[in-house]
Formats: C-alpha cells, sequence, structure tokens
C-alpha cells in the first residue's frame, strides 16, 4: 500500500532569507527540504519570512528576514519574531502531521505542546542547556546533523538520536574535470574557521590562495585586520569577501583543492559538500564531522592538525575529481536527506499510532 503524503511545518530561522543570497547554510537547507518535499507530493508550509521563496505555502510571520529588519533600524530582538513563528506554528499544528523546528533548542520546551509529532535538528553543537532541554522533553524528537555531533549528548544522556546528513543540490554546481589553479578558502574570517593556517598551507605548497568570506562581528573583525590581512597581497594571497551562489560556484569550480583548516569541532561543514560537488577534493583537519564527510583517497585527505595539512595538497590534488563528485552525490545529495527526514516523520508517527 503506497503511503499517504503527509502535512508538514517547516519552521525556518527567520535570520535569512530562503534562498539566502550569501552567508545562510540552514536556510539553504530549508529551501532543499522544502521544495523537494513538495514535489514529492507532500503538503508543506513554511513558517518564514514574507521575503521568503518556496514552492511550499508560506506563513509569514515578519515582511523581512531579521538580518535586513535591524540593519534598517526596524527590530531590534530576534527572540519577538522567533516566538511568533513558534506560536503560529502551534497554533496550526492540528493541521499538521508533523512541525519539523530549525532553531536553537532555546524554543524546543514550546515544541513539546503541538498537537502532532514535533521534531527539532540541532544545526549547532550542543550545550548543556540544550541537553537540560532534551532530557525534561523527550517527547520532542531531536534529529543531529553527523554522528560526531551528538555522540556525547547521547552518552551523557542515554538516550539514542537519529541522524540525517545535511545534503547539497548537485545540480547547482557544475563539475571541472580538470584542476584550477588555486588553492580556495571559504568561511567567515575568524580563528575557529583558520584562514591564517590556509595561508600558511599555500604558502608552504608554493600555490596561490584565494579567501571567501568575511568577518561577521567585531571580534572577527579584529582577528582579520590583525592576523589575515598582513598577507594579503593581491597575488599569492587574495582576498574577495563575501560570494554568492553563482560566485561561489565559479570560485569552488576553478579552485584545485578546498584547505579546510578548522580549529573548532564542526557540526557539519556543508562548504566541504560543495566543493566536492564541482569535483575539488577538500584537505582539511580531522575535528568534529570532517572524518565523517571527507573519505581518504576518494574525496581528499584529513590529518591532525592544520600544520599536517600541507603535505595533503599534492595527493588531494591527483585525485579524480570525477570521482569526487560521484562519491560524494552519492551520500550527501540532499534527495538522500529529504529521504532520511520523511522516513523519521513517519518514524514518529507511528509512535503515535498514526499511519
Amino acid at each position: 500500500m503506497t503511503s499517504r503524503p503527509l502535512r508538514i511545518a517547516q519552521v525556518s530561522p527567520l535570520w535569512t532569507r530562503i534562498p539566502p543570497v550569501n552567508y545562510g547554510g540552514i536556510e539553504l537547507l530549508v529551501k532543499l527540504l522544502v521544495d523537494e518535499l513538495v514535489e514529492q507530493g507532500h503538503e508543506v508550509t513554511l513558517f518564514a519570512t514574507g521575503d521568503c521563496e518556496t514552492r511550499g505555502r508560506l506563513h509569514s510571520v515578519a515582511d523581512a528576514c531579521l538580518t535586513d529588519l535591524m540593519a534598517r533600524g526596524e527590530a531590534y530582538a530576534f527572540e519577538h519574531y522567533a516566538n511568533a513563528a513558534v506560536a503560529e506554528a502551534l497554533r496550526h499544528s492540528s493541521e499538521f502531521d508533523v512541525v519539523h523546528f530549525h532553531l536553537t533548542p532555546g524554543w524546543l520546551p514550546l515544541a513539546s505542546l503541538t498537537s502532532c509529532s514535533a521534531l527539532f535538528t540541532l544545526h549547532t553543537c550542543a550545550v548543556k542547556d540544550d541537553e537540560w532541554a532534551f532530557s525534561r522533553y523527550p517527547d520532542v524528537e531531536v534529529a543531529a546533523i553527523s554522528r560526531f555531533q551528538i555522540a556525547e549528548t547521547a552518552s551523557r544522556l542515554g538516550r539514542s538520536f537519529p541522524v540525517v546528513y545535511n545534503g547539497c543540490d548537485f545540480g547547482a554546481y557544475e563539475l571541472n574535470p580538470e584542476r584550477g589553479g588555486y588553492l580556495a578558502f571559504l568561511g567567515r574570517m575568524s580563528h575557529a574557521k583558520n584562514p591564517v593556517g590556509a595561508i600558511a598551507i599555500a604558502k608552504e605548497c608554493g600555490l596561490p590562495l584565494v579567501l571567501a568570506g568575511r568577518p561577521q562581528n567585531g571580534e572577527e573583525e579584529r582577528y582579520f585586520a590583525e592576523q589575515v590581512k598582513p598577507h594579503i597581497d593581491g597575488e599569492q594571497i587574495k582576498w574577495i569577501g563575501p560570494v554568492n551562489h553563482e560566485q561561489k560556484a565559479e570560485f569552488l569550480r576553478n579552485a584545485a583543492a578546498l584547505v579546510f583548516p578548522i580549529q573548532w569541532d564542526e557540526p557539519f561543514g556543508l562548504v566541504m559538500i560543495e566543493a566536492m560537488a564541482c569535483g575539488t577534493p577538500v584537505v582539511g583537519v580531522r575535528r568534529g564531522s570532517v572524518a565523517e564527510v571527507v573519505t581518504p583517497g576518494v574525496t581528499g585527505y584529513t590529518a591532525a592538525t592544520p600544520a599536517e595539512l600541507g603535505a595533503l595538497v599534492k595527493p588531494a590534488l591527483s585525485l579524480d575529481r570525477r570521482l569526487v563528485r560521484e562519491h560524494a552525490e552519492s551520500k550527501f545529495g540532499y534527495q538522500q536527506m529529504v529521504a532520511g527526514y520523511v522516513a523519521l516523520y513517519r518514524e514518529m508517527m507511528a509512535r503515535r499510532g498514526i499511519s
């Protein structure tokens, strides 16, 4: 018997429009999820801001994304708008089979009030307060985006959590079977993302490096001015600032490799998948989810520290870029992400005796 279409609400983070113009990894994932669910025949309502574009039914809770409203001085506190999105999703929850939240777990206690199944995707690293909420409201399902992200929390709480990897629209990226002419770094100009480490790798290998991204707060502005900018010479080390999707796709497609010298435990790292979609291999520090994303000798190489990455660039450049893309797509195409969530939705409903 064919499973019936589902009625699903998706609650957006609200910070950035969907799809995002520049930065906005979660918003991009929500866009892919909603559109594919609609394509599969499900009825989807997106609780988001009025500037969003979606194949689902848009339930607007503000005229524009909070980043824009705050920049114009038309909003000052995020909580009012997030509370509105949650309140309106709760008010309509009897109309849905599942309400899927993409906000931080600070709003998870309210999700326990839904009259249908509730799911929170944990897009960030879990902190003690999150774990308190997970324990106090166990009826709210929580999905992780990598095994590493949730392993310690699962151990401490004695509870298992489903993992649904983030997905990428490989059709939005063009394969370049030929090796590009520079190393690429794409991310925030922050100590955690470590563009300084990327610069050191490029200098060790004697290859040009192009940095894309920008600092996003005062601390990152100081880091960039003091530690990154002095190395930018416009020749070996270039900085192109933030990039939109078209610019990002071209930037990654024409790179020889993506360097990912992180100094924190990355919950997922979508940029690695986006590079692989172009056939561009990844050389990254084996922290956080990196070991789950990069397959050594197939899609790139990993090392324990940034200082060890330089030696891995040459072997990465010899990888078959077609196989890089093919292998990554088999694991991280957005269709796999959507299938994982649909299976989870149905499991949640089955536990409530709903088919």
